[in-house]
């Protein structure tokens, strides 16, 4: 193999797998002389792969893990394998790496080769996830083309539906992408509006970047999160929720959303919930009942009412079911 970048690349994806390579074997894989591989694993390390290399009459080689994470190189079967999975947590909000997993999608879907875009939109169309209902599920694609165009500054048109069911179309430059556990948000500065606006990207479709590139305006905010917290708070109301949950807390904090704050222990059996929450009543109730234990409310006086109503209307479900 005369060609030294495409032998170094191969070079590279056999280091990759996790196993140490025999300097011989590696030649004989590569059709070179050891010699060469010698060299190459020299021109790695000068580019920045951490590739050590073990004593012996045979002698062998390893990529070890480093001060930063190298370029990889994917066959296709991995490539598909990753990028499936990356649509798979970027579909459904998972609290904590969300927005992680939108970026590193954007980025491999856009050196994607055209066959391997298909193998990942026929498998992720054959395969249909088991979610919990507790959020709304977005068109992966649709967040790579919004973190596309808010990472590019280019202007992004989509079709927009409102709270009522309204259908709009819109010009937006957008800012960022937000996820709040249960739903993806972007913001942006709509421009037939001139005024920044959050759109929940589940009532998106058909987004275009349309190529225009824009100077990023400043947001009137200190971030896109707390511009995002703002505009919840004016459409949503505010509660301030205090609960005793009957289980040790770090039980609960394994089973409670983030946006509903971190239980405070109060002795190894029992914790305290007091937190700030934009959501509904509803939607409150449902996480507290999931967590699987004995709870009182304390606050708010109406959630407290809520859950009165609730278990008096799952009793009555229960005895018009029993013998």
């Amino acid at each position: 193999m005369s060609d030294t970048p495409a032998r170094l690349l191969n070079l590279l994806s056999l280091l990759q797998t996790p196993r140490e390579w025999p300097g011989s074997e590696l030649a004989e894989r590569l059709g070179v002389s050891s010699r060469t591989i010698r060299r190459d694993i020299e021109r790695l390390r000068d580019l920045g792969y951490p590739v050590q290399a073990s004593m012996g009459a045979e002698g062998g080689y390893r990529l070890a893990a480093g001060a930063a994470m190298p370029p990889l190189v994917l066959d296709d079967e991995e490539a598909v394998a990753i990028a499936v999975g990356l649509r798979a947590g970027a579909g459904h909000a998972v609290d904590g790496i969300e927005e992680a997993s939108v970026r590193a999608l954007a980025k491999l879907e856009q050196v994607l080769p055209s066959r391997l875009r298909h193998r990942v939109a026929a498998l992720q169309a054959a395969t249909v996830p088991l979610v919990g209902g507790d959020g709304a599920s977005v068109d992966p694609r649709t967040l790579t083309v919004m973190a596309s165009a808010a990472t590019g500054h280019e202007r992004l048109r989509f079709a927009y539906r409102t709270g009522d069911g309204t259908g709009t179309r819109r010009l937006v430059e957008p800012h960022q992408l937000v996820s709040t556990g249960r739903r993806w948000y972007l913001v942006a500065y709509d421009i037939d509006r001139d005024d920044w606006r959050t759109f929940r990207v589940d009532r998106v479709s058909e987004p275009l970047a349309t190529g225009a590139r824009f100077t990023p305006r400043e947001l009137p905010a200190a971030n896109a999160a707390e511009f995002m917290s703002r505009s919840l708070s004016r459409l949503q109301p505010t509660y301030r929720v205090v609960a005793t949950l009957h289980a040790p807390a770090a039980f609960v904090a394994a089973r409670l959303q983030s946006s509903l704050g971190t239980p405070v222990p109060v002795d190894e059996n029992t914790c305290r919930l007091d937190a700030t929450v934009a959501d509904t009543l509803e939607w409150v109730a449902f996480r507290l009942a999931l967590i699987d234990c004995e709870f009182e409310v304390h606050e708010p006086p109406e959630l407290v009412e809520h859950l009165r109503e609730l278990g008096a209307r799952i009793t009555r479900a229960a005895g018009a079911t029993g013998p």
